[in-house]
């Protein structure tokens, strides 16, 4: 995967030096992001002072770019690390849709850039995409490798040698209404498919925003290229080469990097489910002394760390010199958004009415959860990803 940075033990897990970025994110995250997070879901609004805060943090990396290597301005963490960081973001901010935000921005827009991207593309994106000064989009549509035909087209431009026309539309954008740039993969008329960097100043190019009802606090748009121009200089990767090389990498990225954030939601959750166990519940007793509700307990807990365990397994594979396999990618995801419903469930049931008061995270989190579920191709492309490599079908 050749990520910009030194490898470290896959085994290692969250302890020791994993844990401080995830340390550092919680308790950035709950001073910065929970006081106003209520607010923002309430009225479905992005705010980009807060993320302009996120980039600039200085309690460590900053949320912007943390695997963009130093030399580029990026905080040249460790793809563990970075699965710790997110992680943090979550379970502070108790904001799922500004965690995903963050995450295809700082994660599924910067390594693909880097790993396949020019010298004059990586010097000329990854300083600003790190400092926040310039945010990237992409369609979580494109980030299910083969399983859907691209709804973009491109074809070679008649007046500009070596340049291509793009058109079509993407729906499910992620940071779409404030984006400088977007990633796009686009198919030929052959079959092949290419990845683009698209400017957002290129001409026929447009935003309409729209969106899921969930991730409310997530800047949601449909892109709408019709006959947009792009320079042979924005061919990201190789021409023809998507389906080889950017596409299985943002498989992989989605599936291990945009569930972090969820170990941190569900640790969250499960702390709330904790407190309303000790408040009193029926015949004056606390909830907590229930055994079904110890048991709710112990389930949940047993969720988070498993679903841990999973996921920064699978994101130190990275930082080992490749990536996961797509089996393991799978699994993780499959697995977190299994463990999120569970979670979500036994936390409202010993929250009770608590629920509906404070930052209201568990009606949050239960409309997040069955979105966040259906990403990443949902049940009905991860199961059959895993079962073709246990099959050795690819």
């Amino acid at each position: 995967m050749e990520f910009p940075h030194s490898p470290v033990d896959a085994d290692r897990g969250v302890d020791g030096a994993d844990q401080e970025p995830a340390a550092r994110a919680r308790d950035f995250a709950r001073r910065v992001v929970r006081p106003s997070v209520a607010d923002r879901d309430r009225d479905g609004r992005w705010d980009p002072d807060l993320f302009a805060e996120l980039a600039a943090a200085r309690t460590g990396p900053g949320f912007a770019g943390p695997l963009v290597p130093h030399g580029l301005g990026g905080g040249g963490l460790t793809a563990t690390e970075t699965c710790a960081l997110l992680e943090g973001l979550g379970e502070g901010a108790r904001d799922p849709g500004l965690a995903l935000t963050v995450g295809v921005h700082a994660v599924l827009a910067t390594v693909p850039l880097h790993r396949f991207g020019s010298a004059r593309q990586r010097e000329h994106y990854l300083p600003r995409m790190a400092s926040g000064a310039w945010t990237a989009a992409l369609s979580l549509r494109q980030t299910q490798g083969s399983a859907l035909t691209p709804t973009v087209t491109a074809r070679p431009s008649a007046s500009d040698p070596g340049g291509w026309i793009l058109s079509g539309e993407l729906d499910l954008v992620v940071g779409a209404p404030v984006a400088h740039h977007f990633l796009v993969l686009a198919e030929h008329y052959g079959g092949s498919r290419t990845a683009f960097l698209v400017d957002r100043s290129t001409p026929g190019l447009r935003v309409v925003d729209a969106g899921p009802a969930a991730m409310r606090t997530c800047p949601w748009g449909r892109l709408v290229l019709d006959g947009s121009p792009v320079p042979r200089e924005a061919v990201l990767g190789g021409l023809g080469a998507a389906a080889t090389e950017v596409e299985p990498l943002l498989a992989t990225l989605d599936w291990v990097f945009t569930s972090a954030p969820w170990l941190g939601l569900m640790r969250a959750l499960t702390r709330d489910a904790v407190d309303g166990a000790t408040r009193t519940g029926l015949f004056g007793r606390p909830t907590g002394h229930s055994q079904t509700a110890r048991f709710t307990l112990a389930d949940l807990a047993a969720r988070c760390e498993l679903a841990a365990g999973i996921v920064h397994r699978a994101a130190g594979q990275f930082d080992s010199g490749g990536r996961p396999s797509h089996q393991d990618a799978a699994t993780a995801r499959l697995f977190v958004a299994d463990a999120v419903r569970t979670v979500v469930e036994g936390a409202a049931r010993l929250t009770g009415t608590h629920a509906l008061t404070g930052d209201h995270l568990v009606e949050r989190a239960h409309r997040d959860a069955l979105f966040f579920a259906s990403t990443g191709g949902g049940t009905e492309v991860l199961r059959p990803v895993i079962a073709a490599s246990l099959l050795g079908l690819g």
